[in-house]
């Protein structure tokens, strides 16, 4: 079944494969043992496999456990039966409980055995690719990364990663509605998580994670690269919409032309990638007030009053004020989104006219005390 040129290959994948000899002996081993089992079911007990390179030998055992009275397992033998085999084969007498190990050659178990050893060896080397692949991807998560779409399904988009030793999968909830992903098409994605699934390393990726705008930032403008540029918070809708807020501790830099790039160079090559998604390029302050007035953008605000902790009222010209909330609520939710704060936006006329009701209320209220 095996000789020395079958352990010479063993020891040729150790080196071309960096797996140990050791390994693909133990799961031979155990695999041999399973495929007899197997194939000769009834007919065994507790069946073990011993390879030894040096010698270049396959050897079989089969091992029962000594028992007082009927033999229940598979692996038993009744003390009657061990007695007679004892003094049959000239060994020392068994009692309750020993392990008898006797050494047996298989018949017609040949061809099983060079079945199984194949397969045994290419799942090993597929295993130890999954897993250096996985070391290689383990510190990948949140970053960007380039692929080629391979397979689209409705489970998902299948995208080669690095040097296409592992699959990306974008899940449908991690796509971007009406983008279109055609096997072939080169595309960036965003890597959430490596992980270990069955037979394959995987990496699942994202269209629609704010990460993916940042990085596309970092790729596109150097200052933000280095550091001098730090981007503070994010809020997006994939497809639609995207706030990301900046900020440089030198103030002799230009965080906003730095993202925005010469003739709007580096802004439009982060728009292009994401499909035309609109990007609202904000400068972060460390007074919220402030902040939220610049989140609303391109909406000009009046005035921003704290009603509580984390919640203020945005006042926006009459004519601004359907710019400032947005389609559907859009721009109010990701200023929102993007400084941490409940935003209630309201026109200058309406906030007047609140103010003007509190007032008189205020003054019926004094007027009733008074009397």
């Amino acid at each position: 079944m095996v000789n020395k040129d079958f352990f010479s290959a063993l020891a040729d994948l150790e080196q071309e494969k960096g797996i140990s000899e050791g390994v693909f002996i133990e799961a031979l081993q155990n695999a041999l043992a399973s495929a007899y089992k197997k194939q000769f079911e009834g007919e065994t007990g507790n069946v073990e496999v011993k390879l030894d390179p040096e010698k270049a030998t396959m050897r079989f055992f089969l091992k029962r456990t000594v028992v007082d009275g009927e033999v229940v397992g598979d692996g038993e033998v009744s003390l009657e039966d061990a007695l007679e085999y004892a003094s049959r084969a000239g060994k020392r007498t068994p009692k309750v409980g020993d392990v008898l190990v006797d050494e047996f050659k298989p018949k017609d178990f040949g061809r099983i055995a060079a079945q199984t050893a194949k397969q045994v060896i290419l799942q090993k080397i597929h295993e130890t690719e999954r897993d250096n692949t996985l070391s290689e991807f383990s510190d990948k998560e949140g970053e960007l990364m380039s692929g080629i779409v391979r397979k689209v399904d409705t489970r998902g988009v299948s995208i080669e990663l690095g040097k296409g030793q592992i699959e990306g999968l974008l899940l449908p909830q991690d796509q971007v509605a009406g983008e279109k992903y055609l096997v072939g098409d080169k595309i960036k994605v965003f890597v959430k998580r490596v992980k270990s699934g069955g037979r394959n390393a995987q990496v699942l990726v994202s269209r629609t994670a704010p990460g993916l705008v940042k990085r596309l930032f970092e790729e596109e403008v150097p200052e933000i690269a280095q550091g001098l540029v730090s981007v503070k918070s994010i809020s997006r809708e994939a497809g639609h919409r995207t706030k990301i807020a900046i900020h440089a501790e030198d103030g002799k830099i230009d965080a906003v032309g730095a993202c925005v790039g010469n003739k709007g160079a580096r802004v439009n090559a982060v728009v292009q990638e994401l499909g035309g998604e609109k990007i609202d390029i904000i400068i972060w302050s460390d007074n919220p007030l402030e902040f939220i007035a610049k989140s609303l953008a391109p909406a000009t605000v009046v005035s921003v009053t704290q009603v509580n902790e984390k919640s203020a009222v945005a006042v926006v010209p009459d004519d601004k004020l359907s710019l400032a909330i947005g389609r559907d609520g859009q721009n109010a939710r990701l200023a929102a989104r993007l400084t941490g704060w409940k935003i209630d936006v309201r026109s200058e006329s309406a906030a007047a006219k609140l103010s003007l009701e509190s007032a008189e209320e205020n003054a019926q209220t004094e007027s009733a005390t008074e009397e």
